[in-house]
Formats: structure tokens, C-alpha cells, sequence
């Protein structure tokens, strides 16, 4: 994972880092072995930077964190979704390009 800016969030830190954050929280659900995920990385790291103090935004590692990826039903990679006031707020599938992710977060 790269970025100074983003968050590993897991099993253990998602109620605390996601849930209980006190602003909007963008959770990129991906994978290792994803080509698009690692396709869209540069992006997630970009928003990472340029949200920086507004916005959380942070990775969750599917293969290594089973029960977050259960709870939100997360059937396919990548999948963001953008938290606010610990509820989904907006749910992204699949590869997108940046403009879009600034859309849905300049609207939160």
C-alpha cells in the first residue's frame, strides 16, 4: 500500500477507523491478485492526498479481512464505499475514473 495519506483499514480497526470517524470515510474493497484494483491504486492514493483532512480514505485487504468484506455483501472487486456518520452513504463497483470518486465526495 502506498500513500502517506491511506489507511489500512481491517477486521480489528473498521469500527473504530470507519464507523466511529467523525468524517466521511472512502473504503476502497480490494485485493492483491485484482488487476483492477491495482489499476485504480494510483487514484485511491491521489484522493487519499487531495482529501486529505476532509476525508479518511483508506484500503481493505478482502482476502485478509473476511468478516467486514461479509457484513457490507462485498461480491465483487473493487468495490468503494463512502461512509458518513458510520452509515454507506454511496457504493461504487468497479473501475472508475477520478472524477467520478470526486463527485460523489465533493457532494458529501
Amino acid at each position: 500500500m502506498a500513500g502517506e495519506n491511506l489507511i489500512e483499514f481491517t477486521d480489528a480497526n473498521f469500527q473504530q477507523e470507519v464507523l466511529n470517524a467523525t468524517q466521511p470515510v472512502l473504503v476502497d474493497f480490494t485485493a492483491v491478485w485484482c488487476p483492477p484494483c491495482k489499476a485504480l491504486g494510483p487514484t485511491i492514493d491521489k484522493l487519499a492526498n487531495d482529501y486529505a483532512g476532509k476525508v479518511k480514505v483508506g484500503k481493505v485487504d478482502t482476502d485478509s479481512n473476511r468478516d467486514i468484506s461479509l457484513k457490507y455483501s462485498i461480491s465483487s472487486i473493487p468495490t468503494i464505499l463512502v461512509f458518513k456518520n458510520g452509515q454507506v452513504a454511496n457504493k461504487i463497483v468497479g473501475f472508475k475514473k477520478e472524477a467520478e470518486f470526486k463527485a460523489v465526495l465533493d457532494a458529501i
